[in-house]
């Protein structure tokens, strides 16, 4: 979730160093004889209107993170949740024309307690999608786009059943590679 989190950060934050500031490269005054201090010119950190010394630069905020990991710890929210019995597979849901009002009335059926649903469909189906988007307790996401965060952060998981049956074929495939690479 650290990962997720921070990789979608922007990180365009930025001030102007002395250097980029406008303003004269004048000096103020001649170095000595006046009995004051030492000043270069206007664009010293100091003075108002000055550039910032330390200030933020832009950067990345990502962190890398192994892909077995990430699917690892995407196996483990989803036992989590089938631990408390929060995952529910759904029949495929196809929609002749867009309608929220419509969308919102089956997941009140299917799971009436639920503040924030989590629903995984195995492709792009604009009325669907156009469907949930304007739902504020459903987050619908393809089954390709999935992550930890979205899964512990909804109440329940609901797939369609061509994305269950897809998800279950590849996890069956990765064991398999699993076991031969174990021999």
């Amino acid at each position: 979730m650290k990962q997720h989190l921070a990789s979608r950060r922007q990180g365009t934050h930025k001030v102007k160093t002395r250097a980029e500031v406008e303003g004269s490269s004048k000096k103020l005054h001649k170095q000595k004889g006046t009995g004051g201090s030492r000043k270069g010119n206007l664009r010293n950190p100091l003075y108002k209107g000055g550039g910032t010394v330390f200030g933020p630069k832009p950067h990345g905020y990502d962190i890398k993170l192994n892909r077995k990991v990430k699917d690892l710890a995407k196996i483990g929210a989803l036992s989590a949740k089938a631990k408390e019995n929060k995952i529910f597979i759904v029949e495929d849901i196809t929609m002749e024309a867009p309608g929220t009002k419509q969308f919102t009335q089956i997941f009140s059926t299917i799971v009436p307690e639920s503040r924030k649903a989590l629903f995984i469909m195995p492709e792009h189906n604009e009325n669907v999608y156009k469907s949930f988007r304007n739902a504020p307790s459903i987050c619908g996401t393809l089954l390709c786009d999935i992550n930890t965060y979205d899964i512990m952060n909804s109440d329940t998981v609901i797939f369609t059943e061509s994305a269950a049956k897809i998800f279950v074929e590849e996890n069956e495939e990765q064991d398999k590679e699993v076991a031969e690479a174990k021999k």
